[in-house]
């Protein structure tokens, strides 16, 4: 709505009430109402009637004459200021008279006197104003009272807020203490670390394993302590040991701290994990467990200076009953009729399984105490992988698996190596792939040589290996899947990633349900130059 349009439609709604003791008067104010289109006014020649109409209706304005025999305009204004004192009140006065009209300003806070006789543009100017003059003061009023009732909502939830926040921080206390002391009394040290790997809060545990006191070993590197740790601490993404929001727990393995004071070394695992934030990729703070595995290592030790004892004194029957069994079988204790020969032949076989493990756990027991050192020589690896493919292809040929062999490379090029334990790797993962492939199967050998590395890779048509069983593979005494059980040592696959792991390299599989797998092992720098081979060789 327009301010000229709210004028007019202000102004014919208005409730003007004018008092007058003339008739005249209120006559003539009644024709100029009804000329201007003022609908809302109220003609009183009597004080009285007047305060009696505004005890139901209020007024917009009020015009009074000053002087009125029942009650003069003053003390009818005073009584009306009371009922209404936002209302605009105008006093109607005579030349006589002004003085009296400016006390009654002042006393009753009037908004305008007029002379008699008036005119009238300037009186209805003053009738308007002193209408928006009202309606402004009763807006102003119902803002100051919503002020006021928001002032006292405010207050009530200032209030319940401080109880909130009081509450809050009476819980948060409370779990601040009991964190406090699960950490201080934990068996477990408990490490803090920023961004760069520098120890920002440690616990008594970790204290007492490191031999410093807090204080001392603060903003200093974690691997001044932490020795041991295999992966980087640092990663590509920034991350420590390759942390981040999607990948926020590492266990580390074999690592020990260095006690500063009696110089003792404590085999430890740390369960390393990112103290996550969704706004940053690079976790800003790192926490870790420190656990003591003395006790869990010499228990393992013990474990396996018994299996190593068990199975090497195992060796010696076996291998006689073996020999005893070859003795009967070829005739050397006399001629043997064909039901005995199958009796003993499947003995013999028996036998030669249980020799075959109680081998291979031997030589796992040899790369995990650390006692077998390889012996690397050069060699050809092509010769290698053909020797091997060679003693497996009657197993494949019973199965009618076709076996292809790509080389990248002739068998000029080798490499350094241990030849008898990179070939026992071979035959496994070849092995495997033969005993996996259903008839009629289909397997690749591939064999390649890049940057001085070797890399070598065996693919197969076959069942596939389901996603969750690929992290047991390489572990001990893991028997196929959860689809398909062996029945081999379970050790075959441990040991090649001892193998591999202890030449400096990696070895993984990748694997599809119903398409195959793939299995690879990467040897780094091992590829030897002709100028090497000659050192090697002179």
């Amino acid at each position: 709505m327009s301010k000229i349009f709210y004028y007019i439609y202000v102004m014919e709604n208005a409730r003007i009430i004018v008092v007058d003791d003339e008739k005249m008067v209120t006559s003539a104010f009644r024709t100029l109402f009804a000329v201007e289109g003022i609908k809302g006014g109220a003609f009183f020649n009597s004080p009285a009637e007047a305060l009696e109409y505004m005890q139901n209706e209020a007024p917009d304005l009020i015009i009074s004459d000053f002087l009125m025999p029942e009650m003069n305009g003053l003390e009818f204004l005073r009584e009306a200021k009371a009922m209404y004192p936002e209302t605009s009140m105008i006093l109607l006065t005579g030349y006589a008279d002004k003085e009296n009209a400016i006390r009654a300003i002042n006393e009753i806070g009037l908004y305008k006197y007029i002379e008699k006789p008036w005119d009238n543009d300037d009186l209805l100017m003053n009738i308007r104003n002193g209408v928006e003059r009202s309606h402004l003061l009763g807006d102003l009023r119902e803002k100051i009272a919503e002020l006021e009732e928001a002032k006292k909502q405010l207050e009530i939830y200032s209030t319940d807020l401080e109880r909130l926040v009081a509450e809050r921080t009476h819980d948060l206390s409370q779990a601040n203490r009991k964190l406090s002391g699960i950490i201080s009394h934990c068996a477990d040290g408990i490490i803090i670390l920023n961004q760069e790997g520098k120890i920002e809060q440690i616990n008594p545990a970790c204290e007492n394993m490191t031999g410093v006191d807090g204080s001392a070993i603060l903003y200093k590197s974690f691997t001044q302590f932490v020795k041991g740790c295999k992966q980087d601490m640092i990663s590509d993404n920034g991350g420590l040991f390759g942390l981040s929001a999607d990948n926020s727990e590492i266990l580390l393995k074999d690592c020990h701290i260095v006690n500063s004071l009696s110089g003792a070394h404590t085999p430890v695992e740390i369960n390393l994990a990112a103290i996550s934030d969704d706004r940053c990729s690079v976790p800003e703070k790192y926490v870790g467990v420190i656990r003591d595995v003395t006790t869990q290592k010499e228990t393992e030790r013990l474990r396996d200076d018994f299996i190593a004892t068990l199975t090497h004194d195992l060796r010696t029957p076996l291998l006689a009953a073996i020999q005893t069994l070859k003795f009967f079988l070829d005739g050397s204790l006399g001629e043997l009729d064909e039901k005995q020969k199958v009796l003993l032949s499947t003995m013999l076989q028996s036998n030669e399984d249980l020799l075959g493990l109680v081998n291979a756990l031997l030589e796992v027991y040899r790369f995990d105490s650390g006692k077998l050192e390889l012996c690397k020589t050069v060699f050809a690896p092509r010769t290698l992988v053909e020797q091997c493919i060679e003693e497996l292809m009657p197993l494949a040929r019973n199965k009618n698996i076709t076996l292809e062999f790509d080389c990248g490379f002739d068998d000029n090029l080798e490499i350094s190596a241990d030849k008898g334990e990179l070939k026992r790797v071979i035959t496994n993962l070849c092995g495997n792939a033969v005993n996996y492939t259903n008839k009629d199967g289909h397997i690749k050998i591939i064999l390649k040589a890049q940057s001085g590395d070797l890399i070598f890779s065996v693919e197969d048509n076959g069942n596939g290996i389901p996603k969750c069983d690929i992290p047991q593979l390489f572990t001990r005494f893991s028997q196929g899947t959860s689809r398909k059980r062996s029945t081999g040592t379970g050790l075959g696959l441990y040991l090649s990633r001892q193998i591999i792991e202890a030449h400096g390299g990696k070895i993984w599989v990748e694997s599809k349900i119903n398409k195959g797998s793939e299995f690879t092992f990467l040897l780094t720098d091992v590829v030897k130059s002709k100028e090497e081979r000659q050192v090697v060789n002179g």
